[in-house]
């Protein structure tokens, strides 16, 4: 059973920098597409980013020229390096992963498989 781990989520202000961290266990993150999503209090989970199984990357509109996907493999982790973060980034961050798809990714929930538990970003103002 694969399993998915975040980790690297905290409180930093306007203008900083967190990397989450998503570790997979039990196979080789290069066998998913994997996506980050977000979801803020009150609101409905948005995709943020994704990285295909052949190493394409996609970016949301609010996180493009902010926000760097990129993995591991010999780490077995995919990261969301997130910079010139705002309060609007604040939001519980989820990592999935989509057995599915390989040239291509996608922000559609659906389509994911396995989720990991999630990390808080917080960004103060």
């Amino acid at each position: 059973q694969a399993q998915f781990v975040e980790s690297g989520g905290g409180l930093v202000q306007s203008g900083g920098s967190l990397r989450l961290s998503c570790t997979a266990s039990g196979i080789p993150v290069v066998s998913y597409a994997i996506g980050w999503f977000r979801q803020a209090r009150g609101e409905e989970r948005e995709g943020v980013s994704c990285i295909s199984r052949v190493g394409g990357t996609l970016y949301a509109g609010s996180v493009k020229g902010r926000f760097t996907i990129s993995r591991d493999l010999a780490r077995n982790t995919v990261y969301l390096q997130m910079n010139s973060l705002k309060p609007e980034d604040t939001a519980v961050y989820y990592c999935a992963a989509d057995t599915a798809s390989l040239y291509a990714c996608s922000f559609s929930s659906n389509e994911y498989e396995y989720w990991g538990q999630g990390t808080q970003v917080t960004v103060s103002s």
